[in-house]
């Protein structure tokens, strides 16, 4: 069964083999067109260094893993050709290391090796490399795979260029698409706030940012490709972690399917399996008929490290969060202010209020603990202009849910008030609760804010809302929550 467009598979031929369709590379200043050549054998450098200079490259070199790291940070070249054999960093790890960089996730990636196993071959396409040439390099299939790397328009190139179909200037505006957690709970009780598990959408400073891919991203990408009508999309995908209910709606995400289409999966290394194993996993023969690899869309994923990156223009912070595996929540600083995203948390006070063993020492030393971490959670938070934050319970669910992963109500409101956020949205609801008690749990929120004489605004995410973000927040549409 094949869905959409076309896909290619792998080439393993002798002299030269295509991993991929080829990525565009990111926007670079005027007239750059740069390769670098990482390889401790300098007669090979030099036979590929004339070849590239006459064909107009600018080559960069490097003799070892190390320093071809480094370089390639410095000078984010169009296209990187690595040896597999080097010493220290062999090119196994350093093709590892160069597709876990934000800013090298675009680039070509060539392996190349005296040795012509198969098991080498795949090797290195699973550590990311796109082609893969056997020595003596063939000069033409090099010269075929370069023919095929895209560079910026001269007149439209340099760092601020932003190829998207979202305009630079318009304001940002987010939209829920699925606000549920743990699974999808369809049906009439959950229909004005929506029975989909978690995504959102953020279209902000000319960048299309998607926040997981629950089963909410579904019906997103079905209204995206009724909105672009075929024209090419790059949007980037944050996912906060691994959980069904933040993944399952990934392999029927439309856009994914049409190779004029890139999507930009970007997260954290789970505990057990990379980001890309996970997705691809839920994708396997007796789960889906069809793999991850036949999705025709280019699909790039970049595992994360550092805590801080950008989306384009947009900053974005990450920090850990307080549920079972890797789980983090997303601050994305936009021009018109700051969104923080934290679907699945339980907050360290409440869960350590409750008895675990020990004396009274050791409780006082864990209570003391909790309040730091709590207190790095609402630095994280601090002056958002809207928080989207898991409130999946009630105080008295709660005392049945301790060590779950998620949040009661209470807690929510607490933290939006002590960190001065404009606008609280209550985010995760639970699967067993019909439209009546989240909105209960709505006006339970709005109370706690009054008697407070606060000034934050409350609401109960819905699907179909959308908010507008311009200094002051106007929000249309979704099902009420009154």
């Amino acid at each position: 069964m094949r869905m959409g467009g076309h896909s290619e598979a792998p080439r393993f031929a002798k002299e030269a083999c295509n991993f991929s369709r080829p990525v565009p590379t990111c926007a670079r200043p005027q007239g750059m067109k740069t390769i670098l050549l990482i390889d401790e054998d300098e007669a090979s450098r030099q036979s590929l260094r004339k070849f590239l200079a006459v064909d107009g490259w600018e080559v960069v070199e490097a003799k070892d893993g190390a320093a071809g790291l480094a370089l390639a940070g410095a000078r984010q070249p169009a296209v990187i050709v690595c040896d597999l054999l080097l010493r220290g960093l062999n090119g196994f790890q350093l093709c590892k290391e160069l597709r876990a960089r934000p800013e090298l996730q675009q680039a070509t990636l060539v392996a190349t090796s005296m040795r012509d196993y198969p098991s080498d071959r795949q090797g290195a396409k699973e550590a990311g490399a796109q082609h893969y040439l056997a020595k003596p390099v063939n000069l033409m299939a090099l010269k075929g795979i370069l023919d095929q790397v895209k560079l910026p328009e001269p007149e439209n190139a340099g760092p601020d260029r932003i190829a998207r179909n979202i305009p630079l200037e318009a304001p940002t505006r987010l939209k829920f698409w699925g606000v549920r957690g743990s699974i999808p709970a369809p049906g009439k009780e959950t229909a004005r706030f929506g029975g989909n598990t978690s995504c959102v959408e953020v279209r902000t400073d000319g960048e299309l940012i998607i926040l997981d891919a629950g089963s909410g991203i579904r019906p997103l990408g079905l209204a995206l490709a009724r909105e672009f009508k075929g024209r090419p999309l790059e949007m980037t995908l944050l996912i906060t972690h691994t959980h069904w209910d933040h993944i399952q709606g990934f392999p029927f995400f439309v856009p994914a399917y049409h190779p004029q289409n890139t999507v930009r999966v970007l997260g954290y290394e789970g505990a057990r399996r990379s980001l890309q194993e996970t997705l691809s996993g839920q994708m396997e023969s007796p789960y889906f008929p069809i793999g991850l690899k036949e999705m025709p869309g280019n699909i790039i994923f970049v595992e994360l490290r550092d805590l801080n990156f950008t989306v384009g223009r947009v900053r974005v912070q990450a920090m850990y969060v307080n549920h079972p595996g890797i789980c983090v929540g997303y601050r994305l600083y936009t021009s018109d202010g700051s969104i923080t995203y934290i679907p699945d948390n339980e907050q360290y006070q409440r869960l350590k209020s409750f008895p675990a063993g020990g004396g009274p020492g050791q409780a006082n030393a864990s209570m003391e603990y909790a309040r730091q971490q709590d207190q790095k959670l609402m630095e994280f938070v601090m002056n958002s202009d809207i928080l989207i934050i898991d409130s999946q319970y009630d105080e008295k669910e709660y005392e049945s849910h301790v060590g779950w992963g998620h949040s009661c109500v209470d807690d929510a409101v607490t933290l939006a008030m002590r960190a001065g956020v404009k606008h609280l949205f209550l985010f995760h609801h639970d699967p067993a609760h019909e439209d009546a008690r989240i909105a209960a749990m709505v006006r339970r929120a709005r109370q706690l804010a009054a008697a407070q004489n606060s000034r934050l605004v409350v609401e109960g995410a819905r699907e179909g809302l959308e908010v507008v973000l311009r200094q002051t927040v106007r929000k249309r549409g979704g099902r009420g929550d009154k």
